[in-house]
């Protein structure tokens, strides 16, 4: 292994050797307490320290980086106390979780760390988010992320790259490329003779170094850096070692050659580059026999504090509040001054306001820059807020979603658009276990609101009809609003751009032309979580929300003789139980309405919780109604079977005659 120091001096070599021998020793220090049963699991990085350790160094401290599992060094160069690691992979409150997820699942603002999901490819799309925070501000600041040579076959790196590409944003992809992704070799995970010749395929720049030697990466990206904080762009940066102990310490590693394990024991990266420092006496034994006793103790020092702490308090009210970020008191008020608007004119006045406030939002999706949305919501905002700020993308869900946290993360709110919201499906992952987890898991708020055009009675088919929101639902961390008239359209989403919390925030497509209303002139918001009563009566209650509170209100209509409580949900997650029991406890009677398909709908937690509350009060079964339990069909006549109107209208009948 050839070391050149280039400009390095004596001192700088020697602290790259400290940082670079410190993950190993405290590693050796984690696979002990592992076999004694104190650490539940252990990803091992013996073998890769330079990677990490070359990156941490070349990278400023107040500049992000997004490691994975073997990736220690970063933290240890970034100085976190050694108790606090320790505390959180022991599940100790001390960590960074309190207890709620291992290893490296963590982020710390402090130290400009974002941890990792186990899904591994969406941290690129994160990074891609923190760069472009950078980009606005334009402060010079460049980002890294790690992923290994099998998460680099995920969709998400293919987004992620893409889209800095396409945005020149200041973001390195750094492949760890140590010959297999858990036990499958790299030969069965991509064809490519280098992960550097992907570059080309991007239209970016490609990078191969050796991952072993610590002066080769570590001078490599400082070159780096030092360029793309100047003149922004992305890199794929790939670092050839290897992973000399299992993909975690119970697999095991017979499915490796000896031959391997042989030939790349030769190049560790901590027995090569000492033996340079000291056949180059830049380093004397006693020197390097210090350096070790130090971190030794350090490590001892350090696991006394961690052993000292007791287990995570059980507190079920922290565990449930913990789920989202304090939402402060945003209720402003709506002005006296108002105008006849369409439910989309309602929506495009919130955008626009909510933009005109807030000048660090952001707003991204496909077409909506200077084409306007396929619906034209945002259309004229370029214009207005320039493309910074309303961003076109790809036609990418994943990465664009992931971008939005990382928005988040470093100082910014996000609005994204799905074109529609049968297309979130391919930003599933990011939304129920990104934007919804990560507050719960390590106290980051997610600032996004995801629009979704969505629902039937269009003849749009399959694929540009279905009704989601029950989807998410069942996600904690997440809140979900509805509304049906736009003067909630408008109210709410100001809410939603207000709160810190990531909004499913659900539009029907149907509703956008055909609804008008008095709608305020300014910026106001309507409280979270408050349904809306349409109308009064004695009869029975009608639980709908959508398109389903108008055809609700027109068999009301038909049906003159029948005296309603209508209530409006508006907000699905979290939905105003007070009112809806409220109302079922004084009518004795209740049909929970949605356009949904029936089998999994909101509608059966809402008979469940009012079966559970009410049964002494009510007169007559709670009844359900939705849509049948198939796919959207086309053709208007099969819709309009498929849709619950007019089922609605006879079991209504049938609930007033019980």
């Amino acid at each position: 292994m050839n070391f050149d120091r280039k400009h390095l001096s004596d001192d700088q070599l020697i602290r790259l050797y400290h940082e670079l021998v410190r993950p190993r020793i405290i590693e050796e220090k984690m696979l002990v307490l592992l076999r004694q049963g104190k650490l539940a699991k252990w990803f091992s990085g013996i073998g890769q320290e330079a990677v990490s350790v070359g990156a941490a160094m070349a990278l400023h401290q107040d500049e992000y980086v997004l490691p994975m599992h073997r990736n220690l060094g970063i933290f240890s160069v970034r100085n976190i106390p050694l108790h606090r690691l320790f505390s959180q992979w022991m599940g100790k409150p001390g960590g960074f979780t309190n207890g709620r997820d291992r290893s490296f699942h963590f982020g710390t603002q402090e130290y400009k760390i974002i941890g990792m999901i186990s899904h591994l490819g969406p941290q690129c799309g994160i990074a891609d988010g923190i760069a472009l925070g950078n980009i606005l501000k334009q402060n010079n600041k460049a980002t890294i992320v790690f992923s290994g040579d099998g998460g680099a076959s995920e969709g998400d790196f293919h987004e992620a790259v893409n889209v800095a590409a396409v945005w020149d944003l200041p973001v390195i992809f750094i492949v760890e490329n140590n010959g297999y992704g858990l036990s499958t070799p790299s030969s069965e995970q991509y064809r490519c003779k280098s992960f550097a010749d992907k570059g080309i395929g991007y239209g970016i720049q490609g990078v191969s170094v050796d991952g072993n030697n610590i002066l080769e990466v570590y001078n490599t990206l400082n070159e780096l850096l030092s360029d793309i904080r100047k003149n922004p762009r992305p890199i794929i940066f790939e670092a050839r070692t290897f992973r000399m102990r299992g993909h975690e310490e119970a697999s095991g590693t017979k499915y490796v050659p000896q031959q391997l394990f042989d030939e790349w024991g030769k190049k560790d990266p901590i027995a090569n580059y000492e033996n340079y420092l000291l056949e180059s006496k830049i380093i004397s034994t006693a020197q390097v026999e210090s350096i070790r006793t130090k971190i030794k103790t350090e490590i001892e020092e350090h696991l006394k504090i961690s052993y000292a702490e007791s287990d995570p308090e059980v507190n079920t009210v922290i565990e449930l509040r913990d789920m989202y970020a304090p939402s402060y008191d945003t209720n402003i008020t709506a002005s006296v001054a108002v105008t006849e608007k369409r439910f989309l004119d309602a929506i495009t006045d919130g955008l626009r306001q909510g933009m005109q406030r807030h000048k660090n939002l952001v707003i991204m999706g496909q077409d909506i820059a200077e084409y306007g949305g396929v619906f034209k919501a945002t259309q004229g905002f370029v214009e207005e807020f320039g493309k910074s700020r309303v961003r076109n993308t790809p036609i990418t869900e994943s990465s664009i979603l992931g971008a939005s946290l990382g928005l988040s993360i470093n100082g910014y709110k996000s609005i994204v658009e799905m074109q529609f919201a049968d297309f979130v499906t391919c930003g599933f992952n990011q939304i129920v276990n990104n934007l919804a987890k990560t507050h719960y898991r390590w106290g980051q708020n997610a600032d996004v609101v995801v629009r979704m055009p969505t629902g039937a009675a269009v003849g749009a088919g399959p694929f540009h009809s279905q009704s989601t929101e029950a989807w998410f639902f069942h996600v904690p961390g997440l809140k979900i609003l509805y509304p049906a008239f736009p003067s909630d359209a408008k109210g709410l989403l100001a809410a939603a751009i207000e709160d810190p919390n990531p909004v499913m925030f659900f539009e029907h497509k149907a509703l956008y032309r055909s609804v008008s209303g008095l709608v305020a002139d300014d910026y106001f918001t309507i409280p979270i979580g408050k349904a809306s009563k349409i109308r009064e009566g004695t009869d029975l209650t009608i639980v709908t929300y959508g398109l389903g509170v108008h055809w609700a209100m027109e068999a009301l209509d038909e049906n003159k003789n029948i005296q309603a409580d209508l209530i409006d949900l508006r907000s699905l997650l979290p939905w105003d139980k007070e009112t809806v029991l409220e109302s079922v406890k004084r009518t004795g009677k209740v049909i929970i309405f949605h356009e949904d398909t029936l089998t999994g709908g909101i509608g059966g937690e809402i008979a469940a919780e009012i079966s559970s509350a009410c049964f002494q009060w009510l007169d007559a079964p709670v009844m359900r109604c939705g849509s049948l339990d198939t796919a959207v069909p086309m053709s208007n006549h099969l819709e309009w079977n498929f849709l619950p109107r007019d089922r609605f209208k006879q079991m209504l009948k049938q609930l007033a005659a019980y």
